[in-house]
């Protein structure tokens, strides 16, 4: 089977400038997931998508391919994820006749993801050929009955209240197993992509993950955290 790692890494970041170059230990950030994939046993091509001639050269550096530079319109801060991909894959194609038949998204905003976990993920979308896509959840820190939105006249509103007439006094042990999207490991098919214009579609089968072993870094303090607590993992 084709099974391509598919890392998207754009030059340009808010919340910290030029996140995906940022050292953590011995290596940029974009290094790590580069490396989380060549270690997988599953893939067998690893590409990243970037317009930043700097990232480029350091994830050939590092293993991947580059075979494109990706369009400075699909490297804004407003772009999905779907663009992107629907791109690399449609270059792949028209340039080489190359089809993935799963597509690993890795983002590099998480340098602590090991290999197996990725196989694992793999091996669960092959066992499921009903699902549009797998992507690694976990359960969250806070609960949703435990959280409101402010209504017209200010006051809280349960989020959850079609659930229950009064979530947030529910006991904690009362309370369902809920899980949020992490985003340390997507697999979705191609035809998810481009036949149903999603990346999740609507049959999203979970890879359940340990909330301790969950790393995305998007703001200053995320890079302190694994610096400081995640340096020995790395």
């Amino acid at each position: 089977m084709n099974i391509i790692a598919i890392i998207p890494a754009r030059g340009g970041s808010k919340g910290i400038k030029r996140k995906n170059l940022v050292p953590i230990k011995d290596k940029p950030l974009v290094a790590y997931s580069i490396q989380h994939a060549l270690e997988s046993k599953l893939i067998n091509r690893v590409i990243v998508s970037s317009d930043d001639d700097e990232i480029i050269q350091v994830s050939r550096d590092y293993g991947a391919e580059v075979p494109f530079v990706r369009p400075a319109e699909l490297a804004e801060d407003h772009i999905l994820d779907l663009p992107v991909f629907e791109h690399a894959l449609q270059f792949l194609k028209d340039t080489e006749g190359y089809e993935a038949d799963v597509v690993v998204h890795l983002r590099p905003t998480t340098p602590y993801r090991k290999s197996e976990w990725i196989d694992e993920a793999i091996e669960l979308f092959l066992k499921h050929p009903e699902s549009d896509a797998v992507r690694s959840v976990s359960k969250p820190e806070k609960h949703p009955y435990r959280m409101f939105t402010l209504d017209k006249e200010g006051f809280l509103d349960p989020i959850m209240k079609h659930e229950h007439p009064e979530p947030f006094l529910l006991r904690r042990q009362d309370h369902p197993d809920v899980y949020h999207y992490n985003c340390v490991i997507d697999i979705t098919r191609p035809s998810t992509i481009f036949e149903k214009k999603s990346m999740t579609g609507n049959r999203l089968f979970p890879y359940i993950m340990n909330p301790p072993d969950v790393v995305d870094i998007d703001t200053l303090e995320d890079l302190q955290f694994v610096r400081t607590l995640y340096q020995d993992k790395l």
